[in-house]
């Protein structure tokens, strides 16, 4: 039991609990592969299968069952422990820091930040702009607030909804270049460091290399960048159409549609400071028009 992984036993537990693995995928709000995974690894560790795959779901085996009645009590214990350690944090009392992207920040989560700190004077916050996922299981952010379609799974949060993207181009500029053809404008396209984004990806297969004027490896610069009349270029509708001197030139792309979502590390999911700022949050992003609203 010393050499044992506690994330291990907890989807041991789970499964045997509920008798599936998306059932305890539900039940720990993770996906379906993390459960497989763990208990894969766990089943490494003891050199002994711990459950027997069935068509109506997992039955514990004679090992199965041995390890379940040695753990009895003890995720209760834990819990109990959690319970204490988060009552103590009721006040909301203390800091949070805060991760996500320089486009999320500049269009979008200032203003709810800093309702959140109005209405909590106690808590301090602290907010680290980067556009990579910091590791949450070391502690460098509590709370990250990202753009993606496909999440770490070592976290878990909620999908809030999506941001899309669309062709914009300045007014000034259509009117210098009154062109229909999306391949006869000038572009601003994304740089080198943005190339792994949806909207690169769209441009490298739609739009000449020759017809691109300008690269710039921020987001919220290609707005700037197409707002001077340096071209015409795909954008974040949640940057661009707040710009009045900006023209959407065609509808957003369903295919460029990225994920919102709202993650934390498993570990910090029940402390209430946590807690009280992601649902906060959560339910300010969903009443906002700047984020397209997908069901969950």
């Amino acid at each position: 039991m010393r050499d044992l992984d506690w994330d291990d036993l907890r989807f041991f537990l789970a499964v045997s609990e509920r008798g599936s693995i998306s059932g305890a995928a539900k039940f720990l709000n993770v996906n379906h592969s993390t459960v497989l995974r763990r208990l894969a690894s766990l089943e490494k560790r003891l050199g002994a299968r711990v459950f027997d795959r069935l068509p109506d779901g997992y039955k514990l085996t004679a090992q199965g069952e041995d390890l379940r009645d040695q753990l009895r009590g003890v995720s209760e214990q834990i819990e109990r422990a959690q319970r204490s350690l988060s009552g103590r944090d009721l006040s909301l009392s203390g800091a949070i820091r805060v991760t996500t992207t320089d486009t999320l920040m500049h269009g979008l989560l200032m203003p709810y930040l800093a309702e959140f700190r109005a209405l909590n004077p106690a808590m301090q916050m602290e907010i680290v702009i980067n556009n990579t996922f910091l590791n949450l299981t070391r502690r460098e952010a509590d709370i990250a607030v990202r753009p993606s379609n496909i999440v770490p799974e070592n976290l878990v949060g909620r999908r809030v909804g999506c941001l899309r993207s669309a062709i914009y181009a300045s007014k000034s500029y259509l009117k210098k270049n009154p062109k229909k053809e999306w391949t006869a404008h000038d572009w601003v396209a994304p740089g080198d460091t943005l190339s792994h984004l949806a909207q690169a990806k769209w441009m490298e297969e739609n739009v000449p290399e020759d017809r691109i004027v300008v690269r710039v490896d921020s987001l919220v610069g290609m707005v700037a960048a197409v707002s001077q009349g340096m071209g015409v270029g795909m954008l974040l509708c949640l940057l661009a159409d707040g710009q009045n001197d900006l023209v959407r030139l065609a509808e957003p792309l369903n295919e460029l549609d990225t994920d919102l979502w709202i993650l934390t590390h498993p570990s910090l999911k029940g402390v209430a400071r946590i807690k009280a700022f992601t649902d906060f949050l959560y339910d300010r992003l969903r009443a906002s028009d700047e984020v397209f609203r997908v069901s969950n």
